[in-house]
């Protein structure tokens, strides 16, 4: 059985983890499985290499930043490796380059175009361990590039598409994929196995677990995704097509996101394309448009709601207020005291009466619900933010999460 396991920041986060780490890639080379290993930096690392390069500019060159944050996943590959073959293991430690991991020519934020798995499989044909530097690659003029946030792990799902592994192995400081955040309803319950489109709606409303980026690129490639913690022998999540789910639950998960901002558009003018193009305008600034609510009030006005991510509210109000000056738009208001609460579920698509209950909940909790946007197995709402923890119990209850 061929495995790649990425281990984040937190499980690499001191030599004694590195060791830890170490020691269950031998246990998993020892039950007779062939392993890529992918790392990202140790904990701190990357945030103190920033610093570096700050000393000197406050605007330093990407392909510069690119050079200086690889460096981080490097000393990692490196010392795993050593600490492995120190334990009596074949182990050898690959650059994202020598990997053959080729990306666009974007830096800071590149995106994988292709693999070339060549030098890896010679490697395991060798009876090779593989560590892999994360968060790395190189593009066509041979730059060092950096795939951006949660770059480790697309680094990990893209080799596993690249070998067919038969499972890629994310480990992180949490076991798994919960029904929700266990620090708001302690009766959450960890999933055995999820569907690739249900978690990416989760990831995409707001759980940390994984980056969508990863999840869209194992779905792409067929790659079972398995979650799971470091510290402990625990089972994970699987992350798989859903046609591998034998019983898909009418629910698995409530997924709250608090960094959303709300904006209220008034007396938007009536004439045709005004709508496009205000939110062409909110796609160029590249804001994060998410929910949009348009309606037509009694008196023949048009008014236009939507979220954004708060870190994107700034330029939305620059865009929006300049549509009010030229009078486009007669008033407009923002509100960052809100939050979104998600229900998300295959099951959906085979029962009625979802948005009935998470809609009944809310009433029953006296919480009023402000916006509501659907989908195939998502029903989001958007309320008052102090309201979040109440409501994401009350559904947790309400779709008997807990059993």
């Amino acid at each position: 059985m061929l495995i790649v396991q990425k281990f984040g920041g937190t499980s690499v986060g001191d030599l004694e983890r590195i060791q830890n780490v170490a020691n269950r890639v031998s246990a998993s080379v020892k039950e007779g499985n062939d392993v890529v290993v992918v790392v990202s930096a140790m904990s701190g690392e990357t945030n103190k290499l920033v610093g570096y390069a700050q000393h000197f500019s406050k605007n330093p060159a990407a392909p510069e930043m690119d050079m200086l944050l690889s460096a981080g996943e490097r000393v990692t590959a490196s010392l795993l490796s050593i600490a492995l073959q120190e334990m009596g293991h074949n182990a050898t430690a690959m650059t994202g380059r020598k990997a053959g991991i080729v990306t666009d020519i974007h830096h800071t934020k590149a995106r994988i175009e292709r693999i070339d798995p060549s030098v890896m499989q010679a490697a395991l044909k060798k009876g090779q361990i593989i560590v892999v530097a994360g968060f790395q690659g190189v593009n066509a003029e041979g730059d060092v590039t950096t795939l951006g946030r949660g770059g480790s792990d697309l680094s990990a799902v893209a080799i596993a598409g690249a070998l067919h592994a038969d499972l890629c192995e994310i480990y992180t400081d949490v076991s798994g994929i919960y029904t929700t955040d266990p620090r708001i309803e302690p009766k959450a319950k960890k999933l055995e196995k999820i569907s690739y489109e249900e978690m990416l709606e989760l990831a995409s409303l707001g759980a940390k677990v994984l980056q969508n980026r990863s999840v869209e690129m194992a779905k792409k490639l067929n790659v079972n995704l398995v979650t799971r913690t470091s510290f402990s022998n625990e089972e994970g999540t699987l992350i798989t097509q859903e046609e591998n789910i034998m019983e898909a639950p009418l629910v698995s998960g409530i997924a709250l996101d608090r960094n959303q901002a709300r904006i209220s558009l008034m007396g938007v003018k009536d004439r045709p394309g005004i709508a496009s193009d205000i939110f062409n305008k909110l796609a160029t600034a590249e804001v994060n448009v998410d929910m949009i609510i348009q309606n037509k009030a009694h008196d023949g006005a048009t008014n236009i709601d939507f979220t954004v991510p708060v870190g994107d509210l700034n330029d939305a109000k620059e865009i929006v207020d300049g549509f009010v000056k030229d009078g486009e738009i007669n008033a407009d208001s923002y509100n960052e005291d809100i939050c979104k609460v998600s229900v998300v579920g295959i099951g959906m698509r085979s029962h009625t009466g979802v948005a009935a209950r998470a809609f009944s909940t809310m009433a029953d909790n006296n919480i009023n619900i402000n916006m509501i946007s659907t989908s195939e197995i998502k029903v989001s709402m958007v309320i008052d933010e102090k309201y979040a923890e109440l409501a994401v119990r009350g559904l947790h209850d309400a779709y008997e999460l807990d059993k």
